[in-house]
């Protein structure tokens, strides 16, 4: 059996094991067994792509199947992975791991819940390794929708207004990227011959000029939409607010990462030469982005809508860095892509197990939780220094890496637009130390919370697995980042053609 659809094969067998158990406890057992299993395997997923390059295989994509699914229109189910795509699987892999521990405690339709969270991530696996266009579009809509209905049920506040904004914004992503898909499907075969979905097969034709000017934004905007791009960020902030811990907790730390990713590995990848025509207009939307989501996390004071607009901030980074277009810049980006899924799933862990206690998300409302909760609050001490960039954390790597790649542009203006950038990480660093200083520190303001407990074994195992992760990569960048070099090459070569 191919390893890979040992991704799609284990969440169908938990989700069928969910559906034989009788309790909430029985479901978060198969969930955590399921989701344990997920993360083995990709791990050995890790060390079987590592034996094969040292083996000498370079092919572009390893452990590639093909099964014909609908002939008419030349449609098949092929997967295959690079390096890029078995890092965003180890990232999907932890984060869901985690997530079940982190909704250990729910009951309310715990089934359902978890039933729900994991198709989730099912279609985030298999978007992940489809190389087919119609597939890995088939895979995006199964991630999306269940979004939903888990925001709807499950969540908090205005969930009913959040849960619809979130999906008709990404509805209507989808819509404009089937324009686009379409549009490169059928401008596959520009010298007559059989039409294409096929990825690899696309990027060795070229697409004529007029259709990919027309159909690059299409296709950017649709998965930007996911990616947080400006102006069309608004649903974020809503949706993470609303949605339950783990729910957050995918969205932000693997759902978004679908955006950047479907934007390099289709939009530019396949449409390189109207990539560099209009790169500099979405250069200008992203840089906003940037500094527009690290000003919005300022005058926050809901602990959600904090790290929300700073995740805004921080995907509006992965695209700026994609769109310089050289080696370090877009190195930066995929690093940052698995640094920010892996932090800001921490911030989203850690604020709903905060909340469970607190009941409430205000930080104006607390104060000198470092005395009753010590584990929790250095967890998000530790979340904090990652997302302004501490050196020996993952965020200091992938910022680093972004900015000095983009600095390399020869162009002018990319280099004030750098700069501009740069101003972000000034800001993250003021909302970070206010809401550790305001939250953590000083004295307890509500006397309720004197006899608030620190966390629960789950709550450390889920925590801890971010955390490791983290630090693993802050500490040896040196394996993530040759995991991501030796597949950028046909990227790169692809874009540097024109």
């Amino acid at each position: 059996m191919n390893i890979l659809a040992l991704f799609i094969i284990i969440p169908i067998l938990t989700i069928i094991g969910i559906l034989c158990t009788k309790d909430h406890v029985g479901t978060r057992l198969v969930s955590a067994i399921g989701m344990g299993l997920q993360l083995i395997t990709s791990i050995v997923l890790i060390f079987m792509f590592y034996a094969e390059r040292n083996a000498g295989n370079h092919a572009d994509m390893l452990f590639m199947v093909d099964y014909m699914w609908f002939q008419s229109l030349n449609i098949h189910y092929l997967v295959g992975v690079d390096g890029i795509s078995v890092a965003m699987i180890a990232l999907t892999s932890v984060v869901s791991f985690a997530g079940v521990f982190a909704s250990w405690e729910v009951k309310d339709l715990p089934r359902e819940f978890f039933i729900s969270l994991i198709v989730l991530a099912t279609g985030v696996f298999g978007f992940f390794i489809s190389l087919d266009l119609f597939t890995m579009f088939l895979f995006y809509e199964v991630a999306v929708i269940p979004m939903y209905l888990l925001i709807g049920l499950w969540g908090s506040g205005p969930k009913e207004y959040s849960a619809m904004k979130l999906t008709l914004m990404l509805m209507g992503g989808s819509a404009l990227l089937l324009v686009g898909l379409f549009g490169i499907y059928f401008n596959s075969a520009p010298n007559g011959g059989q039409l294409t979905f096929n990825i690899m097969e696309i990027s060795k034709i070229t697409i004529p000029m007029e259709a990919q000017r027309f159909f690059f934004p299409f296709t950017f905007i649709g998965f930007g939409i996911l990616g947080a791009l400006f102006p069309f960020h608004t649903w974020s902030p809503d949706g993470h607010a609303s949605a339950p811990t783990a729910v957050s907790m995918l969205h932000a730390g693997v759902l978004m990462k679908l955006g950047g990713y479907g934007c390099f590995r289709v939009a530019m990848f396949l449409m390189p030469g109207a990539a560099h025509e209009l790169a500099w207009i979405f250069i200008i939307l992203t840089a906003i982005s940037v500094v527009y989501g690290a000003f919005g996390a300022i005058w926050q004071k809901d602990l959600k809508y904090i790290n929300a607009y700073s995740s805004v901030s921080h995907c509006g980074l992965v695209l700026f860095a994609l769109l310089m277009m050289n080696e370090t810049a877009m190195d930066g980006a995929i690093i940052q892509m698995i640094s920010h899924g892996l932090m800001t799933a921490l911030f989203f862990a850690l604020i709903g197990m905060i909340y469970g206690r607190t009941h409430t998300r205000m930080i104006n409302e607390m104060g000198g939780l470092m005395k009753v909760m010590p584990f929790l609050a250095v967890c998000y001490v530790i979340a904090g220094l990652a997302s302004l960039g501490l050196p020996g954390l993952s965020g200091f790597v992938a910022e680093m890496t972004i900015f000095v790649g983009a600095f390399q542009h020869p162009d002018t203006f990319h280099r004030v637009v750098t700069i501009l950038a740069c101003s972000s990480i000034v800001v993250t660093a003021v909302y970070i130390l206010r809401v550790v200083g305001v939250l953590l520190f000083g004295p307890i303001r509500n006397e309720e919370f004197n006899s608030l407990t620190d966390a629960k074994w789950f709550e450390k195992v889920s925590t801890i697995t971010l955390i490791a992760s983290v630090a693993f990569i802050g500490i040896v960048p040196i394996w993530l980042s040759d995991l991501i070099r030796m597949s950028l090459k046909p990227i790169l070569d692809q874009l540097s053609s024109f």
